[in-house]
């Protein structure tokens, strides 16, 4: 929420509650009562407006903290995001890194794969290597090569794949949604089938 309009609504929140709480002094304030009615009365009011007040605060806090961790989606990652086919790689060069999508196209023989480039130890994200030729964590070390398997370091699998949807433009479509990220569970090496064929 934009700060100023946060402001603007906490002063009008403040006020509506300023004129609430004097409303209610004046009904509590009483004709012709004695002396030990007026000292509860006053008491009764006092501790109403320290509760209402607070009840107040306490309701602003809890919307700002609402908006706070409202999730805001950002970037294209978590929907379907088209590639040009000038971007894909071809055989046996490095992948391309696509920022907004989270991921790197791969291409072999058997086709190409969109590696979703969160480490799957603890999901630090993971650079490509030129000098080495691999995929390495920066965070914990575990090292994959170029189609995604794991050959060390402490990952219990190879990288997560991303589904693709190849158009007979040689332009793809890659599904980011999280939901849809496929995982080898257990599985270390890299399979033919884990490629999407391309022509």
């Amino acid at each position: 929420m934009n700060p100023l309009l946060r402001t603007v609504a906490g002063l009008g929140t403040g006020w509506v509650a300023a004129r609430g709480l004097a409303v209610a002094s004046r009904l509590q304030a009483g004709h012709g009562e004695t002396a030990a009615a007026k000292v509860h009365s006053r008491r009764s009011f006092t501790r109403n407006a320290a509760l209402g007040a607070s009840a107040v605060v306490l309701t602003q806090l809890g919307v700002t903290f609402g908006l706070l961790m409202w999730p805001h989606k950002t970037g294209a990652f978590g929907g379907d995001i088209p590639v040009g086919a000038d971007n894909i790689p071809g055989v046996g060069e490095e992948p391309f890194r696509h920022q907004a999508g989270k991921f790197y196209l791969v291409r072999n023989e058997d086709g190409i794969q969109a590696l979703y480039w969160k480490c799957v130890h603890l999901g630090c994200t993971v650079p490509w290597n030129a000098g080495t030729s691999h995929f390495q964590c920066p965070c914990h070390g575990s090292i994959f090569d170029v189609n995604g398997s794991r050959t060390g370091g402490p990952a219990t699998r190879r990288l997560d794949r991303m589904p693709i949807t190849v158009k007979e433009d040689g332009s793809i479509t890659v599904t980011t949604n999280p939901n849809t990220i496929e995982e080898a569970a257990g599985r270390t090496d890299y399979l033919p089938t884990d490629a999407t064929p391309y022509p």
